[in-house]
């Protein structure tokens, strides 16, 4: 087995997924009013920033003192802890709102109701009822609703859905994700609401399918009632089944999925140099003239590590949720995909309550 530190051959290009026009032009820039800037909030607010199609106009959150620290690193933002300041202003064209799960469908509402286009971190809501509601008041309002599923804009979770688009992985047999750590533990959420989104919007929009059943084991060991290890397993129509593990209470972070196609395997691991690496390994059972002589053989073939392009998936996914307010685009996160994933959350807490595999529902079609 030979390992290969270089960019993949012409037949396994990896280019990354276009995202539309964004820098430069004169395209006016969209004003945009943050909410909420606790754990993520200023991760989203550096990024935005630093976007040349766009413009801070607000900056909310409860706590005097971080609007304090904003300001001194942003100088030129209002300050506010009053977000109807944010939504009244007419100027203001955009909503960012990164606060807790809970307040998401209630802030997102208001924002649509106000006529604001509205980015929402994940989940979009905690209820597919609720996510349906503001899908009907963007829709009705002609607003960009975008759930902030991050990892869709990472440069190697693209390179690795056009591996799967072009058939380079074969028929995808299936999916193991670990994402662990040590915390953090939420007070309005159970990991699989936490976390789980995360690995729901990456499997569904690589296979571009929703699960036909979900079964799921969880344990609360910190905060009753509130699970914080879960091991989620998914059942596709294609035949393609994945199981997540799911859990604040770990050693160590790892961020890490395999998947095993029947012509080639991918290990995708996010916090390693290299983050994506293509085994060229498989199994090629022949064709028997009797039971007695079949014999399976393995294949075990080079390790490829592609060069991927180092973006930073937030900058993307803001660029993206501006563009789509510009053009009337839909985004690669739309809310169609975001309400999906809380149908699987969904489903995964059903699972749970009634300890035994449960049907998904239906599916739609993925989103481009």
């Amino acid at each position: 087995m030979r390992v290969v530190h270089e960019t993949l051959p012409s037949q396994l290009t990896v280019p990354p997924a276009p995202l539309g026009r964004i820098e430069g032009g004169a395209t006016p820039q969209v004003k945009i009013g943050m909410i909420g800037l606790g754990y993520w909030g200023p991760n989203l607010l550096r990024n935005i920033h630093d976007l040349a199609n766009a413009e801070i106009r607000y900056a909310c959150d409860l706590d005097p003192k971080v609007l304090v620290a904003i300001g001194r690193r942003y100088p030129g933002i209002r300050l506010t802890t009053d977000r109807l300041q944010v939504l009244s202003d007419p100027e203001v064209e955009a909503v960012v709102i990164a606060t807790p799960a809970s307040s998401h469908f209630s802030l997102a509402r208001e924002a649509l109701l106000a006529g604001k286009h509205v980015f929402v971190e994940k989940p979009l809501a905690t209820s597919s009822a609720m996510a349906e509601e503001l899908i009907r008041l963007a829709t009705a309002g002609g607003l960009v609703l975008m759930p902030g599923h991050t990892f869709l804009y990472s440069p190697s979770v693209n390179a690795i859905k056009d591996l799967m688009d072009r058939q380079e992985l074969g028929e995808i047999y299936f999916i193991v994700s670990s994402r662990v750590n040590l915390g953090l533990h939420q007070p309005d959420a159970s990991v699989i609401w936490d976390l789980g989104p995360h690995d729901f919007a990456i499997i569904r929009y690589w296979l571009g399918e929703n699960p036909d059943t979900v079964s799921a084991l969880s344990r609360s060991c910190i905060i009753p009632g509130v699970p914080d290890v879960a091991f989620v397993n998914l059942r596709f129509p294609t035949g393609t089944i994945a199981h997540l593990e799911l859990a604040w209470l770990a050693p160590s972070k790892l961020r890490r999925t395999a998947i095993v196609g029947s012509r080639r395997m991918v290990v995708y691991d996010d916090m390693s140099s290299e983050p994506v690496r293509i085994f060229d390994a498989g199994v090629m059972p022949p064709d028997p003239e009797s039971f007695g002589e079949y014999k399976l053989t393995y294949r075990t073939g080079d390790i490829l590590s592609p060069s991927i392009e180092a973006r930073e998936p937030l900058t993307l996914e803001m660029q993206d949720f501006c563009r789509c307010i510009r053009e009337s685009g839909t985004p690669r996160s739309s809310a169609e995909l975001g309400l999906e994933v809380v149908r699987i959350a969904e489903a995964v807490d059903l699972a749970l309550r009634v300890r035994s595999e449960v049907p998904f529902g239906h599916s739609v079609s993925s989103p481009r």
